[in-house]
């Protein structure tokens, strides 16, 4: 990944900080399907998806939720194991999808940042942070030097064991 690339899922990963109108929409759907029971499961998914924040910095990613229980979780780009995109059908048709950030350690340390529309391009940024691409400075910069290194070194060492002419 270019250095211009990184910049430029940067800011658009930085500028995501609630989910889309769609989730609210996907959450009437999904509770109509208590039929008599609609309100009651619609109240709290309702106060979730008001309450629902987001913030992505060069640290981290912090989210937060709840009125009753509040709920705030923040991870670093170092805690991340793994990254899982997930979309359902009725996610599909509202053009929304859910990233799911593993961590290493005790159960319940998932993050799940559901409904936004960027779910890829937020996948290829903690991607990107998780392997440490840090601007124009990074892993592979890094070994580029280190092979610059070996062809320099390898080339002394043909000069050296190269038989001298006779004169």
């Amino acid at each position: 990944m270019q250095p211009t690339d990184l910049a430029v899922l940067e800011k658009k990963v930085f500028g995501i900080s609630r989910p889309e109108k769609a989730l609210l929409v996907y959450y009437a759907i999904s509770a109509l399907f208590s039929v008599f029971l609609w309100p009651l499961v619609m109240v709290p998914l309702f106060f979730r998806y008001e309450t629902l924040l987001y913030r992505f910095d060069a640290h981290g990613v912090f989210m937060k939720y709840g009125i009753l229980f509040r709920r705030e979780m923040q991870l670093t780009y170092a805690r991340m194991q793994d990254i899982h995109l997930s979309q359902n059908i009725l996610e599909r048709w509202l053009g929304i999808g859910t990233v799911t950030i593993q961590t290493a350690g005790a159960s319940g340390g998932d993050l799940v940042i559901a409904g936004v529309k960027d779910f890829e391009a937020i996948r290829d940024y903690l991607y990107a942070r998780m392997r440490g691409v840090h601007g124009t400075a990074g892993p592979t910069n890094e070994l580029a030097e280190i092979r610059d290194a070996l062809v320099r070194t390898a080339e002394a060492l043909e000069k050296l064991a190269r038989p001298k002419a006779v004169s």
